[in-house]
């Protein structure tokens, strides 16, 4: 009596395991083959991964060069360092006294660079890291010397350095009265939320501090409207360090509720037409410039650095695709706009690519000077409470959530984006910098230096097209030439919009001049072919990990 039950026992068993098999065969598949998709691998590699330094002679002879090229990069290096030390010497004064109280300071100053290479490099090439005022897009640091501000201050600055100090001044004058009273809003949030409800498509706003928190909410929300635990990510891609969205390196625990998936590939929509665990989708539009591979810094520059940029029209199909089979499974599609929005338009990535999110998140630019997240979205995705079930509730409060002043920087902010002038400086947007992209390029293959930009409207990235293990020395003879990138260096060139032509061209000058000097210092001189220069690196790490 009891066979027909086991043999249905085992036959629904086997057809569980089956499907469960398959599932997993399925997300395999729609992962990316690099160590970025593979985040629980990623991070056992970092784990293991020995710490060395190339000294003395080993740090000018790491590609294999001969005794001639190595002291001609000794002293191309004893120069630079010299010209940095001697024009910089209050800033640099403050930033070493400054370091051991500092833990970012540390942080940046250790991964600026490879890490072979940074303990001499921050024994000898120092930077500051303080500056004392921003007129326009030049920036002066403590001892007067100048430089234009390649760094867009992580994204925040679009229309320039004077435009924000105006927003700050205004913001201060409307929240004076209001102090530091919380709880009770402002009554710019009312007017900031409907201003915001128009140019994202969305009925609702909540407002936080950070990009980082919106997006934890967004996440939040979702999950909660969908009773599911998992959330999407596509290889490469940045929202925030929060745990969830961090699951590879620099994470201290596993994300267990992430799935990294291919961005722009077939695969990672079968994964969302097939599972019932995944809440939502997070979309990065910046990922455009280098899709399924994470932000170009030096840090990691160990050989060329090629950039595959995606063909825009085809990004806008991919995120049409997406938008369907989100819609189709009831997943949140969210787009992460913290560093694009405003940047492409007024209405952010969803103008530019015409596809319509059902979260959307912003920061940075937003804030008008002023630290800001905020989360868009439409009215079924942002409630937070269950009439029904009143003990149901999805909590998100913060003690500073729309902060008078920062809220009123956000209301300049917005008035500002309609007024004529600034409307102006979209217009042929996309066109101006493109040119300007291809311009620079044009001149740096005509001087045959191994340096091209990629870039996705104002926001660019250098490829380095030949092999070689010292393109991370370019941010510090461009450095030496006025022009100030952020702590990454050469992956994350920001421009604010208020650059004219003629201020264009003479950083494409000083580009160009950095370049040229670091050809003369034999920096891109002797570079072995790719796979040679992979065995000399395996060569060190094995030599390492034996001497632990």
């Amino acid at each position: 009596m009891t066979e027909p039950w086991t043999l249905a026992l085992a036959l629904a068993t086997g057809g569980l395991l089956a499907r469960k098999a398959y599932q997993r065969a399925q997300l395999s598949l729609a992962k990316h083959p690099s160590l970025t998709g593979h985040a629980k691998m990623a991070r056992r590699v970092s784990r293991l991964l020995p710490g060395y330094h190339l000294e003395d002679a080993q740090f000018y002879a790491a590609d294999g060069a001969e005794p001639a090229l190595q002291q001609r990069r000794r002293a191309g290096f004893e120069r630079l360092a010299t010209t940095l030390r001697e024009r910089h010497p209050r800033s640099l004064a403050l930033t070493q006294q400054a370091r051991p109280f500092i833990s970012d300071l540390q942080f940046t100053g250790a991964y600026r660079v490879p890490p072979p290479f940074s303990r001499q490099v921050r024994a000898q090439l120092g930077l500051g890291a303080f500056l004392q005022r921003a007129d326009g897009f030049i920036l002066t640091d403590l001892d007067g010397q100048e430089f234009y501000d390649l760094t867009g201050s992580y994204g925040v600055n679009l229309f320039g350095h004077e435009f924000y100090k105006r927003c700050l001044v205004q913001a201060q004058e409307r929240a004076l009265d209001h102090g530091v009273l919380l709880g009770a809003y402002h009554p710019a949030v009312a007017d900031v939320a409907q201003r915001l409800c128009r140019l994202s498509g969305m009925d609702e706003v909540s407002f936080h501090m950070s990009g980082t928190e919106a997006v934890m909410q967004a996440v939040r929300l979702a999950r909660y409207h969908t009773g599911r635990a998992k959330l999407v990510r596509f290889c490469g891609a940045y929202h925030g360090w929060w745990g969830d969205v961090q699951p590879g390196p620099g994470n201290p625990v596993a994300a267990e509720h992430t799935y990294t998936l291919r961005d722009m590939d077939e695969r990672s929509l079968r994964v969302l037409r097939t599972r019932k665990d995944i809440a939502c989708v997070l979309v990065n539009p910046l990922q455009a410039l280098h899709p399924n591979a994470a932000a170009p810094g030096d840090s990691s520059l160990m050989g060329a650095r090629r950039l595959q940029g995606a063909d825009l029209q085809d990004y806008a199909d991919w995120l049409r695709r997406l938008r369907t089979v989100c819609s189709e499974r009831g997943i949140a599609l969210i787009f992460d706009e913290v560093f694009v929005g405003f940047r492409l338009g007024p209405g952010g990535a969803q103008q530019r690519f015409g596809v319509q999110a059902d979260l959307v998140t912003y920061g940075k630019t937003l804030g008008g000077g002023l630290p800001v997240g905020v989360a868009c979205g439409k009215a079924a995705w942002m409630k937070r409470f269950r009439e029904d079930r009143p003990a149901d509730i999805c909590f998100a409060r913060g003690t500073f959530n729309a902060h008078p002043q920062v809220v009123c920087a956000m209301q300049v902010f917005l008035e500002q984006l309609e007024r004529p002038e600034i409307q102006a400086l979209y217009e042929g947007m996309e066109e101006r910098w493109s040119g300007r992209a291809q311009r620079l390029n044009a001149a740096l293959e005509q001087a045959t230096h191994p340096v091209q930009v990629k870039q996705l409207g104002t926001i660019w990235a250098l490829e380095f097209t030949q092999p070689g293990r010292y393109h991370w020395m370019l941010q510090f003879y461009l450095r030496a030439q006025g022009l100030l990138l952020s702590w990454v260096g050469s992956g994350r060139i920001v421009f604010s919009l208020d650059y004219r032509e003629a201020d264009f061209d003479a950083v494409c000058e000083r580009f160009l001049a950095a370049c040229a000097t670091m050809r003369a210092d034999g920096w891109w001189d002797g570079a072995p072919p790719a796979h040679q220069l992979k065995r000399q690196l395996l060569g060190e790490l094995w030599s390492a990990w034996r001497a632990q």
